[in-house]
């Protein structure tokens, strides 16, 4: 017995009422080689054209809600793929882009992980005392002003402005010894 093949409508319908990953992929694996190809005649870059052909079916996903059916789902697929292969051209045409020196490829070949600021940054803050990294983060993540934090433990804005520099000390004190340690 042969297995029914949905018809591109029923999929988008299906998509639009009650979203299923097996509708997308179906639609996915039914027009991914026909917008790569479109992408691909574009760029003439194997590694943009599928670079865009992602983009495009994300694109499509996220937007699949205005697909209003006044034509069929793969004219409405080919114009967003064809409007975006448009204005990442124009884009390349406004903002050139060249190949990195050998210095900088050399830098970021030498690049480790482990010397990351922010991944420094992150060990020596597990490092501080407790109250010092909530005090850190009430202030720097979470935006909280003197006079907030003040009032959030009682303190006046001086003694909150002190906590906060002798913080930053130790923070920073502990930062350059980590950084030198791993230099």
């Amino acid at each position: 017995m042969k297995k029914r093949i949905p018809a591109d409508e029923q999929l988008v319908h299906s998509l639009q009422t009650t979203p299923t990953h097996h509708s997308f992929e179906t639609l996915y694996q039914r027009y991914i080689g026909k917008v790569y190809r479109k992408c691909l005649s574009f760029t003439n870059d194997a590694q943009a054209a599928q670079d865009y052909t992602q983009d495009i079916f994300l694109k499509v996903y996220t937007k699949l809600d205005s697909f209003e059916r006044q034509s069929s789902f793969s004219t409405w697929l080919y114009a967003i793929a064809h409007n975006y292969c448009l204005d990442q051209h124009r884009l390349a045409k406004r903002l050139p882009t060249e190949p990195l020196s050998a210095d900088l490829v050399a830098n970021f070949a030498a690049y480790s992980y482990e010397t990351d600021p922010c991944r420094l940054l992150e060990r020596v803050l597990d490092e501080l005392p407790p109250a010092d990294r909530r005090l850190l983060q009430l202030r720097y993540e979470q935006g909280l002003s003197v006079v907030a934090l003040g009032a959030h433990y009682g303190l006046s804005e001086s003694a909150v402005k002190m906590r906060l520099k002798r913080s930053r000390d130790r923070l920073r004190r502990l930062y350059n010894n980590q950084a030198d340690a791993t230099r």
